[in-house]
């Protein structure tokens, strides 16, 4: 961006533009998120973000069904009653088709399930362009829905990305995308490999084995999966859920490819309300962590999907007991088909023999987790996680410094630039992967995990440091000045500049 325009930008842009701004008296956008819950939450927090900003614009939220995943379909019910004057919801109503569909496995399946509803979008779009009061901005699709392009081009309306994960994996699928398209590299000869790529947005060359698993299928996965990343280059513009002092190197990258639409880093969207849910079990768990030393609790929790084998559940234990470390445990067993991982029954038949006994002056063991709220507890000094985005923002919006434990999707990436290229986490294992289909798998040993905890909550760890400044970075980012505030007011000019 040439000085100049970034100076008219902060001035508010020319008069004329203010003029043709002031005169519209209606901006609809549609936001089109993937039907999985870390998606459809994040959607719904951009949305609010863009209504907070700017009083013209109203959005409707689009959400779907997929019938393997009944966490999104109680979600999105319990959305009934959260529509407000500028942000509503649409359920698309269930497709008879789309429950006949067959698909060799989950990400094809949500694919094909986001065709079929490709008419009931269109049918929106057309209602929104007949409106007499209001003008369609353009739809906003999450990062696996880029088949919606297709639709909005009918109607000549912009396509906008919401890329819900980091900027430095956004460069990393495009990498890869370009070294299918325009290098004719088969990513699938990769699997197994030591070798290390340089990517672009990552400041270190990046080992092969914490690539995406998708992109080493020999099927038709890998490849419908980079196709997503050719048409994000077709987009108007690209939403990231990130921001400039968190990864200022990879999103530089991307601002400098000429390739790429315009990138608007406008993170961290995070709902840092947690649930409104304060059943007993919470508070039980909010109570003890109230009876903890300030930062003297390490909290472990692997996400909705996230959880381990009976052999790797020891492993766990032994290392928090031999640490000697307090503990708050977040364990769940595998889940049934359309389900996310549930409670375990009997931990005493799981947990070594003794295990309750001897930890119970400094350890707790839980089920589901208030993530949120445990976060933002002081008790709380360290967080052993998945890497999950949502969940990385958190830790660092609360300041509590992490150690990586991935498990599959881009977490391998996102673990890696944690600890190598931001230096913010320890690593306990940035290259495991859990592979859902498998009898059996590989195990991190009790002392692998034990000295990882070790390193995270050690208080004279650098890493503490860093991510104590990140979290007040991060929170500057959002506010009037800072640079995603900023950011989203940029979005929201270039969009009404597109409106005719």
């Amino acid at each position: 961006m040439k000085p100049t325009e970034f100076k008219e930008r902060r001035a508010g842009g020319s008069s004329s533009q203010r003029a043709k701004m002031e005169e519209m008296k209606k901006v609809e956008l549609v936001l089109i998120p993937t039907p999985e819950i870390g998606h459809l939450v994040s959607a719904i927090e951009l949305a609010k973000l863009l209504t907070d900003q700017d009083e013209q614009i109203f959005i409707k939220i689009l959400t779907m069904k997929l019938i393997f995943d009944s966490t999104v379909t109680n979600y999105i019910k319990s959305l009934s009653g959260a529509s407000t004057s500028r942000v509503s919801f649409i359920e698309l109503s269930d497709n008879e088709s789309s429950s006949k569909i067959v698909a060799p496995n989950p990400f094809l399946h949500r694919l094909m399930v986001l065709e079929s509803y490709k008419n009931h979008v269109r049918n929106i779009l057309a209602e929104i362009c007949n409106s007499s009061t209001s003008k369609l901005g353009g739809i906003i699709v999450d990062m696996f829905c880029t088949n919606m392009i297709d639709v909005a081009n009918e109607f000549r309306v912009p396509t906008y990305l919401f890329y819900t994960t980091t900027a430095a994996m956004l460069g990393l699928v495009l990498h890869l995308q370009s070294l299918r398209d325009d290098f004719a590299q088969n990513l699938a000869d990769y699997k197994d490999s030591i070798s290390e790529l340089s990517i672009p947005s990552y400041k270190n060359p990046v080992p092969v084995n914490i690539l995406p698993s998708i992109v080493f299928d020999k099927g038709e996965s890998s490849n419908v999966f980079l196709n997503h990343a050719k048409r994000y280059r077709e987009m108007k513009g690209i939403i990231i859920n990130t921001f400039l002092d968190l990864e200022s190197y990879a999103l530089e990258n991307l601002t400098e490819d000429e390739t790429l639409p315009p990138v608007y880093a406008v993170g961290p969207i995070l709902n840092v309300k947690g649930s409104h849910n304060q059943d007993n079990e919470v508070e039980v768990i909010l109570e003890w962590l109230d009876l903890q030393p300030n930062s003297s609790v390490v909290f472990l929790c692997f996400g909705s999907r996230g959880y381990f084998d009976k052999e790797q559940v020891k492993e766990i234990a032994y290392a928090l007991e031999h640490s000697g470390y307090r503990f708050l445990w977040s364990l769940r067993q595998p889940p049934s088909p359309g389900k996310v991982a549930t409670e375990f029954g009997n931990l005493e038949e799981l947990l070594p023999e003794g295990f309750f006994q001897r930890s119970a002056e400094i350890g707790k063991v839980i089920g589901w987790a208030p993530q949120v709220q445990v976060l933002s507890h002081p008790a709380v000094g360290g967080f052993v996680s998945h890497c999950g985005w949502n969940s990385t923002l958190e830790s660092i919006w609360f300041g509590v410094p992490m150690a990586t434990w991935p498990l599959y999707a881009e977490q391998q990436g996102n673990a890696f630039q944690l600890v190598k290229d931001l230096e913010m986490a320890v690593e306990i294992k940035i290259d495991y992967r859990k592979n859902f289909f498998a009898s059996t798998e590989d195990i991190v040993k009790a002392d692998e995990i034990e000295a990882g905890i070790r390193r995270l909550m050690d208080p004279e760890n650098e890493v503490r440091n860093k991510v104590k400044e990140m979290k007040e970075r991060s929170r500057v980012a959002i506010v009037e000045g800072g640079s995603s505030y900023t950011s989203m007011q940029w979005f929201i000019e270039d969009m009404k500049k597109t409106i005719s």
